[in-house]
């Protein structure tokens, strides 16, 4: 993913696209809590990674001292758009962010949801019924990673044999953030280029989907410029997949290789959706990040205008100050408010559409294959960065 020199101080040099980072990042949090909890590295041209809950939740929640103009750490600091940004509402920052997020709220509504569930349960039973008879098969690249790009693909009235352009959208844009600046921008040109080609084929033909309702949503009485729908399908369309599918491969990945609590979610399927929780909890994907509006003082740290700020969700969920037996895995955890979904303004709109797809893929997965263990625990290939999951996940079925 990388093409930096392998970090050797996780305190002062540390890089979250290292292999070894991607490999087991529970380590380096663990130690950094303990010794350096605000780490900093000159990498990225300068980026902060708090470790501890209290310290990511204070800086998700400072829209004064951090802008979200931009959520992926890279070498290049783009232009200030803000309070809009990019991609809103995500890089969006107040008062701009609150019309933008409401604007989302009702494709993404509960009721709304419950209505993708039929084709999504749908979708996962094919995927299963494909997989049968086999010995070996990839959890991740044969079932997780097709559920998100069809419902996404489907929502947004995108051609679903587009799939694999998607997946190359995701792969530039969240993965490949250590490639050339040059290369950087051609590959977001492209994915500019192809949402343009589909914003102008649904303003030729409007047809019942969230595209089109972007199309023609309005913001402050005003309809969304182009610039404003475009961003925000970009968004949906690369936060959408990686994420979710990140996520139901990061599970299927601790039931094969936790038999007691797989054993137990097939004989007492009702708890699925309290150890769906804590999945989410032990293995959230996200880190997201911040610029520094300006200089600052921050708790001892002398942070720089346009520094970088890692906002590791995953690490403050792993915080043993936050929750007991943090670095276990309890699926029967009741008590359990978890940053899988992010922090402060910014927490995910699309946290119905995740947890659905989590457990209905869960569901039909655990229907068919009750019994599966890992193939091969070296083979199974992790992504680094700020989406953390399982790209390659062998498995024996039976």
């Amino acid at each position: 993913m990388g093409h930096h020199p392998p970090v050797e101080d996780w305190a002062t040099d540390f890089d979250h696209t290292d292999g070894v980072w991607a490999h087991d990042p529970f380590a380096i949090w663990d130690e950094l809590r303990r010794t350096c909890p605000v780490a900093h590295s000159d990498r990225y041209g300068g980026v902060w990674l708090p470790t501890r809950h209290d310290d990511v939740a204070a800086i998700a929640y400072d829209t004064d001292n951090f802008t979200s103009r931009s959520i992926i750490v890279t070498e290049y600091r783009p232009p200030d758009l803000s309070p809009r940004g990019g991609v809103p509402p995500i890089s969006s920052d107040p008062p701009f962010h609150q019309g933008a997020r409401r604007v989302l709220l009702p494709p993404f509504a509960p009721q709304a949801i419950a209505r993708l569930e039929p084709s999504t349960r749908a979708y996962c039973e094919e995927l299963v019924d494909a997989l049968r008879g086999r010995d070996i098969v990839d959890a991740a690249e044969e079932y997780a990673q097709h559920i998100p790009v069809r419902v996404i693909a489907r929502m947004l009235g995108f051609p679903e044999e587009d799939a694999e352009v998607f997946r190359g959208f995701v792969d530039h844009v969240i993965e490949g953030v250590s490639l050339p600046i040059e290369q950087r921008v051609e590959g977001m040109g492209e994915l500019f280029a192809y949402l343009r080609a589909q914003i102008d084929d649904h303003l030729e033909n409007p047809r019942d989907d969230l595209t089109t309702y972007l199309l023609g949503a309005e913001m402050d009485g005003r309809p969304l410029e182009v610039g404003h729908v475009g961003g925000t399908i970009g968004l949906l369309l690369l936060a959408g997949i990686d994420t979710t599918w990140s996520a139901i491969g990061a599970s299927l990945w601790h039931l094969a290789a936790n038999p007691d609590d797989r054993v137990r979610l097939v004989a007492e399927p009702e708890l699925l959706a309290t150890a769906m929780e804590e999945l989410l909890r032990a293995y959230a994907p996200v880190t997201m990040a911040r610029l520094v509006k300006h200089d600052i003082d921050w708790n001892g740290c002398p942070m720089k205008a346009d520094d970088w700020v890692l906002l590791p969700f995953p690490a403050a969920n792993r915080d043993p100050e936050a929750f007991e037996k943090a670095d276990q895995v309890v699926i029967d955890r009741e008590v359990n408010r978890h940053s899988a979904f992010g922090l402060g303004i910014h927490r995910c709109v699309g946290s119905h559409l995740a947890r659905m797809e989590l457990r209905v893929a869960l569901e039909v997965w655990l229907q068919a294959f009750p019994v599966f263990t890992l193939a091969d625990p070296d083979a199974v290939a992790w992504a680094g960065g700020q989406v953390r999951g399982p790209r390659r996940l062998p498995v024996r079925i039976g």
